[in-house]
């Protein structure tokens, strides 16, 4: 059994052995010890259990139901499909998750050269930018930057994607057939104004993730650039032999 050692924070250590073993010992529904068995278990005080349960559940990993006990997350064991879903929305649902979206920035503006060279517009063109909190039971999961081609969307506002999905809104009000959205990501780690909407720390690791969306026509509608806790996704993908 794992031990707690004095050369670092209590709680840190108690908090990184509570989530490596639901990561390589536990599945969703478990039951994690009681808190006197986890202070009889590591020596430590009740108040350093509760503070480490409660961070587990801020990440999402455990809930705690009174009177019941503490239990591992139904959300702990999925993992995104990259050969199908591409919503975040549609993401969180599918996992049994209630997603929500703050929009923290709505504006247009001449679209920046780099983002041109990913929606191949040119410099000038004028593009829809936005920033969104993506958030799943109550905990910051991803914040995204998108950029969108002001011509494609003419009208959309700021209450239009706080009201509903994007991509409902590209379907069903500008009637855009999405054919397919390329994704890239990559380890990194956040950036102090990220990990404080996400509620990490600064330099934490984050997946990057650059997602371009192209319509029927093979024309570029969307680019998003999103930085998504480490500690909460898992990405999946299946090769096939032709």
């Amino acid at each position: 059994m794992a031990s707690i050692s004095r050369k670092q924070s209590l709680y840190r250590q108690l908090v990184d052995l509570l989530h490596e073993k639901i990561e390589s010992e536990m599945g969703p529904g478990d039951t994690l010890p009681s808190e006197r068995e986890l202070c009889e278990m590591y020596g430590l005080s009740r108040t350093t259990v509760r503070l480490a349960l409660a961070e587990l559940e801020r990440q999402g990993l455990v809930t705690r139901q009174h009177g019941r006990g503490t239990f591992v997350s139904n959300s702990v064991r999925e993992a995104t499909n990259l050969m199908g879903a591409y919503s975040f929305t549609e993401q969180m649902k599918g996992m049994g998750r209630v997603p929500t979206t703050v929009v923290l920035e709505f504006n247009t503006r001449e679209v920046p050269k780099h983002i041109a060279a990913c929606l191949g517009l040119r410099i000038g063109d004028p593009v829809i930018r936005m920033k969104r909190l993506r958030i799943a039971d109550d905990v910051p999961m991803m914040v995204e930057r998108t950029y969108l081609p002001a011509s494609e969307f003419p009208g959309l506002s700021r209450g239009d994607v706080e009201g509903q999905p994007l991509y409902d809104i590209v379907e069903k009000v500008y009637h855009e057939t999405i054919r397919v959205a390329k994704e890239e990501f990559c380890a990194s780690v956040a950036r102090k104004d990220d990990a404080e909407l996400l509620g990490i720390g600064e330099a934490a690791p984050v997946l990057k993730l650059y997602r371009t969306t192209y319509n029927m026509k093979n024309v570029a509608i969307e680019y998003t650039r999103s930085a998504a806790r480490a500690d909460q996704f898992r990405y999946k993908i299946s090769h096939y032999r032709a």
